[in-house]
């Protein structure tokens, strides 16, 4: 019985050891490069390539409505976790980030995981959010991605402070008010008259994001 238990123990210590033998890590650094504009916390997540986060051209789901109009990233996380086969690790950096400012996560994957994706909406905007969805992580060395900003297409773009969350505008997050219909590349700001926000100073040209993803390796 103690020979069972010990050669049990032991198994058990090899597979934990070639587990973490399997694990890779990597430094995700994301910079503003909006003049304007504010990201939400920002979600990080590796996984394998078949999971996406959402398909331009398509309805967005819920979850990533919820981030599109609110900046709520657990609805995602909880989607994205919903696959544990699927993914590596999730994080979520709580702070939003400036313009011109970056920041940086130190996150994990297995060896099987070979992808990466990241989302974050965008304020003042009434559905409009950052991302990356399903990019290739670096075998060795560091890769850059210039990330583009979407919009949900879950909400009417009419910039006005009623209908944008945030500490600008304090207005309306989620919304059961539709918009397009389908996620399609953010088109910007736009002067839509009085009482909505100027373009002067919230509009944007893609890309609004440089993401690099360096490999880290071990000792």
């Amino acid at each position: 019985m103690k020979f069972q238990l010990t050669l049990i123990l032991s198994l058990l210590l090899s597979i934990n050891l070639a587990f973490a033998g399997d694990m890779k890590l990597y430094e995700v650094s994301i910079t503003n490069v909006t003049k304007g504009q504010i990201f939400t916390p920002q979600i990080v997540a590796t996984h394998k390539k078949s999971l996406s986060l959402f398909t331009p051209g398509q309805p967005a789901g819920l979850p990533l409505e919820l981030l599109a109009e609110g900046g709520d990233t657990q609805p995602l996380t909880d989607h994205i976790e919903n696959s544990p086969d699927q993914i590596g690790e999730v994080l979520t950096n709580p702070v939003p980030l400036l313009p011109g400012h970056t920041t940086t996560f130190i996150i994990s994957g297995h060896h099987k995981h070979h992808s990466l994706s990241l989302a974050a909406m965008l304020l003042p905007t009434n559905d409009t959010f950052i991302a990356l969805s399903s990019v290739e992580l670096p075998k060795n060395g560091s890769v850059s991605y210039s990330a583009l900003a979407y919009d949900a297409g879950t909400e009417i773009n009419d910039q006005n402070c009623e209908n944008i969350p945030g500490p600008l505008c304090h207005g309306e997050g989620y919304s059961e008010i539709t918009g397009e219909g389908y996620v399609y590349i953010g088109n910007g700001f736009h002067d839509l008259g009085d009482g909505t926000l100027k373009p002067a100073q919230y509009d944007w040209n893609n890309p609004v994001a440089l993401v690099t993803i360096k490999r880290i390796k071990k000792d």
